[in-house]
């Protein structure tokens, strides 16, 4: 365990009992539906509330049901709407509103973001050659999102030639982008608007050729790489792939060197790179390595070689090369070896230098490779928890890596780091405004003890002046999922809890991959219910060590972080006074099950696919939906938005449908929906702190916290 001790007071809080309001829940509509699969039946009561996803039902009871629940949690929260405002001026107040990123370089020119006061989005900017050159806005963010209530803009990619730039837009909030063009030079829109993708896309060198990743229109799958040629109709682009395993996500993307373009094919067990010379955009891409089963791999092109960063007979992934003309398996040779106490993520290619991103017992750590002389070093980061990573490295030719660094006391900072000196320049850290000591703050690492003898780590912040007799109340965040690592990062908006005495924690729980690939392996498919029982087992030891008890513990997560709270309310319901249950992924089996859903197919390598009994049986073991129970739950809030394309809204309103039905005692019970937004809520800078400040406002109403 390591303990970073600061000296400063904690904030004084009053805490006075908040009273629910009397107010009737609405009761869904009970429809009988049948499911009938491997001899098993069960019958679904709220089967109907997915019917404003289906095109041509009538949605009208749906959009009734969630607009009472709206109006529900408005009248239950409503004593809460001043604190509410106040959290958010508190941590709008925290954001410096005129502010600016940190310029990068990539062919002659610098790019960067700035934002101005009272606006909730953004400018892209450029200077060429200096920056003190004038300033070129590319795409004034701020003005195209006028008029909608949710606007995304992304996959920015510029031509070779520095004229053009290819950018996606989403105003829906279901992650399906219209690809436009936009000269630089003269200002103007060209005429080519390239719909269902999935916004990014990728120059050839002929400064006339867009090549990019469409989806299907209805499941979202991405599901062909098509090429565009600039003036021509987009119904006539040629596809130069077609991914026909529906268990894959395919990708489109450019060698650093701007030599070749990639296309990437890969599930949760294998996948597949092809690749073409981009100075020959009309060529055939040619396959890298044809997939192997249990096999992933991916390329990165040096000067006179490739890189293959692959977990072939590596559950930690090893880095290999091959020649430029000679990329089968048969000609991969090793670079670096597999390591059982090392994970291999990922690898940044410069001209004479590798950057190699590791995480060793659980943290992240870059090591530098020099390529001429074979000289290897790592960064030193002068802390025991923190989070590292490569940031925006466009350059192949250049010594400087750029690279980001925080922690849950250190604000977000930008690193430039000369590899051949190994000195590093602070080039910014974010400013939060009103002031903020990170010697006002205390950050532990601890490792609770799971049921299998499993150690667990736990990374938790809290301000000094905290007293650990289980007073305090504490928020358990907690994903699990897919092997995506929650490393501890520093959050503005976060203060808002801490000031207020909360410890907030993160479970590094299994079904991530903090402490390596089998990290991962150990929380998925037939394993899952590790992620749950890691999880409560975090509960647990913060109890039994007094950080907190249960009467003060909460817990949150969102998307599969949302089944995570759905199953760790039905598995220890007295162990949390509270959950926030955002935009969870709930109904497991019949999410499934329907392949028309987007990204079901997906994820058959992460949840199993229920048409096959084994994995039917214990997916319906787990999931929250299905194990709903006639038993005290705790208070619970569920955010989902009307329009999301990752978890669709009916999981979270069939949930709450089913526990208001059963759950007995009188905790409250509450779900928001979001009827202009989709899986990331909000997409103004500003207004998804009113969603933050919703959740807040809920944990401190249970808290009996009102400043």
């Amino acid at each position: 365990m390591s303990t970073i001790v600061t000296s400063c007071t904690q904030t004084n809080v009053s805490r006075t009992p908040y009273e629910w309001p009397d107010a009737v829940a609405p009761v869904a509509d009970v429809k009988p539906h049948i499911r009938a699969l491997h001899g098993d039946t069960v019958m679904d009561n709220y089967y109907w509330l997915n019917d404003y996803f289906k095109k041509g039902a009538d949605s009208t009871a749906v959009v009734a049901y969630l607009q009472a629940e709206n109006e529900y949690t408005d009248t239950m929260m409503k004593a809460t709407e001043p604190l509410q405002a106040k959290l958010f001026d508190e941590m709008k107040g925290r954001i410096k509103e005129q502010d600016e990123s940190v310029p990068y370089f990539k062919n002659g020119y610098y790019y960067y973001t700035r934002t101005e006061e009272g606006k909730q989005y953004y400018k892209y900017c450029r200077k060429k050659g200096s920056l003190e050159a004038a300033e070129e806005v590319l795409l004034d963010v701020d003005a195209l999102a006028a008029g909608h209530p949710y606007y995304a803009a992304g996959g920015f990619n510029i031509s070779p030639d520095n004229k053009l730039l290819a950018y996606g837009v989403d105003t829906v909030s279901r992650r399906q982008y219209t690809i436009h063009v936009k000269n630089l030079e003269t200002g103007e829109l060209l005429t080519d608007a390239i719909p269902a993708t999935s916004g990014g896309s990728v120059w050839a060198n002929d400064n006339r050729t867009l090549f990019y990743t469409k989806n299907n229109p209805s499941t979202l799958l991405t599901e062909k790489i098509m090429r565009h040629t600039l003036g021509t109709d987009s119904r006539e682009d040629a596809t130069v792939y077609h991914e026909t395993d529906n268990t894959n996500y395919i990708g489109v993307g450019k060698a650093k060197s701007g030599k070749f373009i990639y296309i990437y094919s890969g599930g949760t067990l294998s996948s597949e790179t092809r690749y073409l010379e981009a100075d020959n955009p009309l060529g055939a891409f040619k396959v890298f390595q044809p997939r192997m089963k249990d096999v992933l791999y991916n390329v990165t092109a040096l000067e006179d070689r490739f890189l293959i960063v692959t977990n072939q007979n590596a559950t930690n992934f090893k880095l290999m090369e091959c020649p430029l003309d000679q990329t089968g398996v048969a000609n991969w040779k090793e670079v670096i070896p597999h390591r059982e106490d090392v994970l291999l993520e990922d690898v940044d290619e410069f001209k004479d230098f590798l950057v190699v991103s590791e995480r060793k017992d659980g943290l992240t750590q870059l090591a530098i490779r020099n390529l001429k002389d074979g000289s290897a070093h790592y960064l030193d980061f002068g802390e025991e928890a923190y989070t590292a990573y490569p940031s925006t490295n466009p350059e192949y030719e250049t010594t400087t890596l750029r690279y980001g660094y925080t922690s849950l006391t250190t604000p977000s900072s930008t690193y430039d780091y000369d590899m051949h000196t190994r000195e590093k320049t602070l080039l910014k850290q974010q400013e939060v405004v009103g002031g903020y000591q990170v010697a006002d703050y205390v950050t532990e690492r601890l490792y609770a003890r799971a049921e299998d003898g499993t150690q667990v780590p736990i990374s938790l912040v809290y301000k000094k002046g905290f007293k650990k007799d289980g007073s305090a109340p504490l928020l358990l965040y907690g994903y699990g999922s897919y092997g995506a690592t929650m490393d501890p990062t520093f959050s503005s908006s976060r203060l808002s809890l801490l000031d207020r005495g909360f410890v907030y924690a993160i479970a590094h729980i299994r079904g991530g991959q903090e402490m390596g690939r089998q990290w991962y392996e150990d929380g998925k498919m037939m394993k899952k219910e590790n992620t749950f029982t890691d999880f409560i087992a975090c509960g647990q030891f913060l109890t039994e060590q007094q950080y907190t008890a249960p009467e003060h513990l909460y817990a949150m997560g969102g998307s599969a972080g949302g089944l995570l709270m759905g199953a760790v309310a039905n598995m220890a319901p007295l162990l949390w006074h509270g959950i926030v249950a955002q935009v969870p992924f709930v109904d497991v089996v019949n999410t499934m099950l329907d392949e028309t859903i987007p990204l079901t197919t997906n994820e058959y390598d992460e949840w199993g696919n229920p048409n096959e009994k084994a994995a039917y049986d214990y997916m319906k073991s787990y999931s929250p939906y299905e194990n709903v129970e006639a038993k005290d739950y705790p208070n619970i809030l569920v955010t989902t938005g009307l329009h999301d394309s990752q978890v669709q809204y009916f999981e979270p309103a069939k949930w709450v449908a089913k526990l208001r039905a059963m759950k007995t005692g009188n905790n409250v019970l509450l779900l928001k929906t979001e009827m202009d937004f989709g899986h990331g809520g909000a997409s103004g800078r500003f207004d998804y702190l009113k969603e933050v400040a919703l959740e807040y406002a809920f944990l401190l109403a249970l808290e009996g916290i009102t400043e």
